[in-house]
């Protein structure tokens, strides 16, 4: 009974604490403003599956596509081992479904096993990749300190979680050699559990080191779910209703302002009354642009909780690889990092609490989003069909818009576009002339 209450204890708080941070990131993401992406379910459905699901997009590497897949694939098929492990914990038996499902159970159990080790190499690979091979794209500026270790420490978790698994499989299978000289036929356990727990001949050792596994595994997934909303692995959870809600438009085509769109057919109908009250006086009056999170979309918050930090934008972004000051990567870090501050402000102060900062000049500066080409590289790569284009044209539009700023080549085509409908510095009535070239 202790231990039942024990394990109730930890599930409970463990799944309180997850829900109690999710409950919070959710209240940070509805901070952006409204935006409609229920159209085109059919092809909403098809883009999480093949994207999140399929991983379609991560074999443009097929060498961490790879790695990659292990650790997924994996990630997912233990978690049926894991229904196993709550149904013992709560009734205090060992091995629940063995009985029920037979051969089935073993095939799966050895199923898990071979996954468990492909994962712990994949492990291993992924942490050599970042400490010692240093691939450019892991080592920017960007993610010196936390991104750094938070991505160290999550494959360490991995690697304590793995040894948990073999410990308790391994030393249970050497408990049942002992005890009736028959295995459990484990594709895996079965011989490390002679090879590391042959040599002892006590059964309550045998069952003490098992404990040891099954609590460090358990006691580790729940340290694993409640990181996961502090780092950048909610990836795992976020993923599939991020490519869900994935924008379905061409690439290029960019989103115009409700509110300057519906000025100008204003300007344009001749029986429209300027002076008319607004449809809605109660909505309070949209910035032009972004200057902060909170002027964002929620899909624009979205995106930065999903953010992997794997730099595959970043390492395509022409502006970068010419040595721009540009990071794809790190305009979805800061937003999510200043997002969470302005979230934890106004649960502390207010919603009506404004600490000073903002996304524009004290996060991003003017410099990094000025140097994007508007190529879409960054949104091409992305694994999870994250958007950083986005974010940088909001940012460009409030600089532009109500800030009237702007680099100074850019002034002389905007003023030809004003005067002359084009970017060129010629009349409009010039613009057949060439026709007339012999």
């Amino acid at each position: 009974m202790i231990q039942i209450s024990a394990f109730a204890l930890l599930l409970i708080g463990g799944v309180g604490f997850f829900s109690w941070n999710v409950y919070k990131i959710r209240q940070n993401i509805l901070l952006g403003r409204k935006l409609d992406r229920t159209d085109n379910a059919a092809d909403r459905w098809k883009t999480m599956f093949l994207v999140a699901l399929g991983q379609k997009k991560m074999f443009t590497r097929p060498i961490p596509a790879l790695l990659h897949l292990c650790l997924y694939v994996a990630f997912v098929i233990t978690q049926i081992e894991l229904i196993e492990i709550v149904a013992d914990g709560l009734s205090g038996g060992h091995r629940s479904l063995k009985d029920s499902l037979g051969g089935f159970y073993t095939f799966m159990i050895s199923f898990i096993e071979i996954l468990s080790v492909l994962a712990f190499f994949a492990t291993v690979a992924f942490l050599a990749r970042r400490n010692m091979l240093k691939l450019p794209r892991l080592t920017m500026s960007e993610l010196k300190g936390w991104p750094t270790k938070d991505a160290n420490l999550i494959l360490i978790f991995e690697i304590i979680l793995l040894v948990c698994i073999f410990t308790m499989n391994g030393a249970d299978e050497a408990a049942q050699l002992l005890h009736s000289d028959t295995s459990y036929g484990f594709a895996v356990s079965q011989f490390i559990g002679p090879l590391f727990f042959g040599g002892i001949k006590s059964t309550e050792t045998l069952h003490l080191l098992e404990q040891i596994g099954w609590w460090g595994h358990i006691t580790m997934v729940f340290v694993f779910l409640n990181y996961l909303p502090y780092s950048k692995h909610f990836h795992i959870l976020l993923a599939f209703p991020n490519t869900y809600y994935s924008n379905l438009e061409k690439k290029g085509k960019f989103s115009n302002m409700e509110s300057v769109t519906n000025e100008v057919k204003l300007m344009l109908d001749p029986s429209a009354d300027p002076f008319a009250a607004p449809a809605n006086p109660d909505e309070a009056p949209q910035r032009f642009g972004a200057k902060d999170v909170t002027d964002l979309t929620w899909k624009n918050l979205l995106d930065a909780y999903t953010c992997t930090e794997c730099g595959r934008c970043t390492s395509s972004c022409p502006a970068n690889i010419t040595g721009k000051k540009l990071s794809p990567r790190k305009i979805m870090m800061d937003t999510r990092d200043r997002l969470m501050e302005v979230g934890d402000s106004q649960r502390k102060h207010g919603k009506d609490y404004q600490d000073g900062k903002s996304l524009l000049g004290d996060y991003i500066s003017e410099e990094e989003i000025w140097a994007c080409t508007s190529c879409n590289a960054c949104v091409q790569e992305c694994p999870v069909n994250i958007d950083p284009l986005s974010i940088i044209v909001d940012l460009r539009r409030y600089l532009v818009m109500e800030e009237s700023k702007m680099p100074t080549e850019l002034t002389g085509m905007l003023t030809n576009i004003e005067n002359n409908g084009a970017p060129w510095q010629f009349s409009p009535n010039d613009r057949l002339n060439w026709a007339n070239e012999d």
